[in-house]
């Protein structure tokens, strides 16, 4: 049966820190320029989206007596984890080898004249890792059943994300600003001054 799998929200979040000149009244022409008063002011913004894509990672892990037995062995594999996801519709594009090993295992030997005891070699381990990106949810768990049903034997974790998150941190960038102004207006009232233009604007993405 398909696997059910909830979404959680993602937050987008964005800070802004404003320095706004503040002054008390208009300075005359004839006085000594004085360096400019500022308050800093740090503003939050943050728009929450229900992600629209997932990455998974998967891949094949196979063992040999020889490196070429556990290498063609993991090929074969993978090659039927690749082909059964092109079939579940993801393009070639979106799978993404993301490690990929080769390694002897050691075993134990036992211990002769007294001499200690040395690991030996006692065949190879290859591993291969995949990243897949998923851009229909509603396949994610049909996808999930097919890698394994196909020889895919280890299943690290599913990542959730949104595909294209410029338009909405522009939002909460949006709401940083308007933040940090909204606070600023408030001090500068609370202490009996005017609020000149922004000094500098810094944004920083979390």
């Amino acid at each position: 049966m398909p696997h059910a799998l909830s979404r959680p929200a993602i937050a987008l979040a964005a800070l802004a820190f404003a320095s706004a000149l503040a002054f008390s009244g208009a300075a005359r022409a004839t006085e000594p320029q004085e360096p400019p008063r500022t308050i800093v002011i740090t503003g939050e913004g943050e728009v929450t989206a229900a992600p629209d894509i997932a990455y998974v990672e998967t891949g094949v892990v196979t063992e040999g007596k020889t490196a070429a037995e556990a290498l063609a062995a993991n090929t074969a594999a993978m090659e039927q984890v690749f082909a059964g996801l092109g079939e579940a519709g993801i393009e070639k594009k979106d799978m993404q080898t993301s490690q990929f090993s080769v390694y002897p295992v050691y075993e134990q030997t036992k211990p002769e004249d007294d001499r200690p005891q040395t690991p030996k070699i006692g065949g190879y381990r290859v591993q291969n890792q995949l990243t897949v990106k998923v851009r229909d949810l509603t396949a994610l768990g049909g996808i999930l059943d097919k890698v394994v049903t196909l020889g895919s034997n280890q299943l690290s974790g599913i990542r959730f994300s949104i595909d294209e998150p410029e338009t909405l941190m522009d939002e909460a960038r949006q709401d940083a600003v308007k933040d940090a102004l909204r606070k600023a207006k408030l001090y500068a009232g609370a202490a009996g001054v005017s609020l000149g233009e922004i000094v500098t604007l810094v944004i920083k993405i979390d």
